[in-house]
């Protein structure tokens, strides 16, 4: 189960979202795994997906596991503090609507003119082949 593509791809779905990352410059968005930008490298927002925890095998039924409990971080940065804000926002509610993730806290940052956002959220998928188990 790949979370870390099915996250970008909820993301990019939502309009506002990907007008607010999509980089012409690059013909992609500024949504990446794991790579945070340098401070100076923020022009514009960028969003970092940066899974805490590997998946956790939970709920079990008949000596097998059936989903996957997934702790993940969700960064916002960019220059403007309500950008910021909103775009957590907006993606807070693509995590729940889309996987029925609990958001949990993270840090807010501002450090030389950006400003951090950074969110986590767990849940539980079930496993992919879970109707074959």
């Amino acid at each position: 189960m790949d979370i870390l593509n099915m996250i970008y791809e909820a993301l990019i779905a939502d309009t506002y979202i990907a007008e607010q990352t999509y980089d012409d410059s690059i013909n992609d968005y500024r949504i990446k795994f794991y790579e945070y930008p340098e401070t100076g490298d923020v022009l514009n927002p960028h969003i970092v997906i940066d899974p805490i925890d590997t998946p956790t095998p939970s709920q079990y039924a008949d000596d097998q596991w059936t989903k996957l409990d997934f702790l993940l971080q969700i960064d916002v940065w960019s220059r403007n503090r309500e950008l910021t804000d909103t775009l957590a926002d907006k993606i807070r509610n693509v995590i729940w609507h889309t996987f029925g993730f609990n958001q949990r806290a993270g840090p807010k940052e501002y450090d030389q003119g950006v400003y951090r956002d950074a969110r986590r959220y767990r849940g539980s998928l079930y496993r992919k082949d879970f109707n074959t188990i």
